[in-house]
Protein backbone atom coordinates (compact mmCIF):
# COMPACT_ATOMS: atom_id res chain seq x y z
CA UNK A 1 0.00 0.00 0.00
CA UNK A 2 1.40 3.43 -1.08
CA UNK A 3 0.89 5.69 1.96
CA UNK A 4 2.14 9.12 2.89
CA UNK A 5 3.30 10.49 5.93
CA UNK A 6 1.16 13.47 7.65
CA UNK A 7 1.87 15.74 10.83
CA UNK A 8 -1.30 18.58 11.35
CA UNK A 9 0.33 21.09 14.01
CA UNK A 10 -1.07 23.88 15.95
CA UNK A 11 0.20 26.26 18.04
CA UNK A 12 -1.93 24.72 21.01
CA UNK A 13 -1.65 21.32 20.11
CA UNK A 14 -0.57 18.29 17.83
CA UNK A 15 -3.59 17.29 15.83
CA UNK A 16 -3.16 14.31 13.82
CA UNK A 17 0.80 11.81 13.51
CA UNK A 18 0.17 8.72 11.58
CA UNK A 19 0.16 7.28 7.78
CA UNK A 20 -2.45 8.41 5.37
CA UNK A 21 -3.35 7.28 1.53
CA UNK A 22 -4.28 11.06 0.49
CA UNK A 23 -4.89 14.48 2.10
CA UNK A 24 -7.20 17.37 0.23
CA UNK A 25 -6.20 20.70 1.49
CA UNK A 26 -7.96 24.01 0.81
CA UNK A 27 -5.09 26.32 -1.10
CA UNK A 28 -4.90 29.82 -1.64
CA UNK A 29 -6.34 28.89 -5.38
CA UNK A 30 -8.09 26.13 -5.02
CA UNK A 31 -7.93 22.83 -2.83
CA UNK A 32 -5.42 20.32 -3.93
CA UNK A 33 -4.56 16.64 -3.23
CA UNK A 34 -2.06 15.04 -2.62
CA UNK A 35 -0.96 11.68 -2.91
CA UNK A 36 1.96 9.00 -2.81
CA UNK A 37 4.83 10.54 -4.23
CA UNK A 38 3.65 14.04 -5.01
CA UNK A 39 6.30 16.37 -6.21
CA UNK A 40 8.12 18.41 -3.11
CA UNK A 41 6.06 21.80 -2.38
CA UNK A 42 5.86 24.38 0.13
CA UNK A 43 2.40 26.52 0.00
CA UNK A 44 -0.43 28.42 2.11
CA UNK A 45 -3.71 27.12 2.66
CA UNK A 46 -6.79 29.32 3.23
CA UNK A 47 -10.04 28.83 5.73
CA UNK A 48 -11.64 25.55 4.83
CA UNK A 49 -11.58 21.93 5.51
CA UNK A 50 -8.60 19.50 5.41
CA UNK A 51 -9.89 15.92 4.56
CA UNK A 52 -7.51 12.64 5.07
CA UNK A 53 -8.13 9.35 4.13
CA UNK A 54 -6.19 7.33 6.22
CA UNK A 55 -5.20 3.68 5.40
CA UNK A 56 -7.94 1.79 6.74
CA UNK A 57 -10.14 3.88 4.39
CA UNK A 58 -11.83 5.95 7.36
CA UNK A 59 -12.21 9.62 6.25
CA UNK A 60 -11.27 12.43 9.07
CA UNK A 61 -12.29 15.56 8.38
CA UNK A 62 -10.90 19.21 9.99
CA UNK A 63 -12.42 22.70 10.21
CA UNK A 64 -9.04 24.98 9.50
CA UNK A 65 -8.56 28.73 9.48
CA UNK A 66 -5.37 28.32 7.16
CA UNK A 67 -1.75 27.77 7.54
CA UNK A 68 1.76 26.37 5.73
CA UNK A 69 2.24 23.10 4.30
CA UNK A 70 5.33 21.64 3.22
CA UNK A 71 5.04 18.32 1.10
CA UNK A 72 8.55 16.69 0.35
CA UNK A 73 9.64 12.81 0.17
CA UNK A 74 6.18 11.57 0.76
CA UNK A 75 6.04 13.30 4.21
CA UNK A 76 3.40 16.02 5.31
CA UNK A 77 3.98 18.69 7.15
CA UNK A 78 0.84 21.34 8.10
CA UNK A 79 1.28 23.90 10.52
CA UNK A 80 -2.05 25.34 10.82
CA UNK A 81 -3.68 28.38 12.60
CA UNK A 82 -6.18 26.10 13.77
CA UNK A 83 -7.62 22.95 13.12
CA UNK A 84 -11.43 21.39 14.95
CA UNK A 85 -12.93 18.69 14.20
CA UNK A 86 -16.66 18.77 14.35
CA UNK A 87 -17.42 18.21 17.81
CA UNK A 88 -15.01 21.02 19.21
CA UNK A 89 -16.97 23.33 17.31
CA UNK A 90 -19.27 25.60 19.40
CA UNK A 91 -21.94 26.56 17.02
CA UNK A 92 -23.35 28.98 19.14
CA UNK A 93 -19.40 30.92 19.77
CA UNK A 94 -19.63 30.64 16.08
CA UNK A 95 -23.11 32.12 15.47
CA UNK A 96 -22.53 34.88 18.02
CA UNK A 97 -18.88 35.47 16.20
CA UNK A 98 -20.89 35.83 12.66
CA UNK A 99 -23.12 37.95 13.93
CA UNK A 100 -20.52 40.74 15.56
CA UNK A 101 -18.86 40.41 12.35
CA UNK A 102 -21.78 41.13 10.39
CA UNK A 103 -22.46 44.17 12.92
CA UNK A 104 -18.79 45.07 12.51
CA UNK A 105 -18.73 44.93 8.33
CA UNK A 106 -22.25 47.36 8.64
CA UNK A 107 -20.88 49.93 10.88
CA UNK A 108 -17.38 50.13 8.13
CA UNK A 109 -18.84 54.16 7.44
CA UNK A 110 -18.06 54.75 11.36
CA UNK A 111 -14.11 54.31 10.67
CA UNK A 112 -12.88 52.75 13.76
CA UNK A 113 -13.59 49.07 12.24
CA UNK A 114 -10.56 47.21 10.75
CA UNK A 115 -12.28 45.61 7.95
CA UNK A 116 -9.83 42.62 7.31
CA UNK A 117 -9.76 41.59 10.37
CA UNK A 118 -13.61 41.39 10.33
CA UNK A 119 -14.06 39.80 6.99
CA UNK A 120 -11.62 36.93 8.27
CA UNK A 121 -13.57 36.38 11.58
CA UNK A 122 -16.84 35.84 9.22
CA UNK A 123 -15.04 33.64 6.93
CA UNK A 124 -13.82 31.39 10.13
CA UNK A 125 -17.26 31.65 11.39
CA UNK A 126 -19.55 30.38 8.10
CA UNK A 127 -16.65 28.00 7.75
CA UNK A 128 -17.40 26.56 11.39
CA UNK A 129 -21.05 26.36 11.11
CA UNK A 130 -21.21 24.89 7.16
CA UNK A 131 -18.67 22.13 8.53
CA UNK A 132 -20.78 21.08 10.67
CA UNK A 133 -24.08 21.99 9.12
CA UNK A 134 -25.46 24.71 10.90
CA UNK A 135 -27.76 27.35 9.73
CA UNK A 136 -26.51 31.05 10.00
Amino acid sequence: MKEIFVEIITPSKSVYKGQIKSITIPGTLGNFQVLFNHAPMLSTFEIGKIKLNDTNDKEIEYATSGGTVEVNDNKILILADSVETSNEIDVDRAKKAYERAKERLAATNKGDIDIMRAELSLQRAINRMKFVNADY
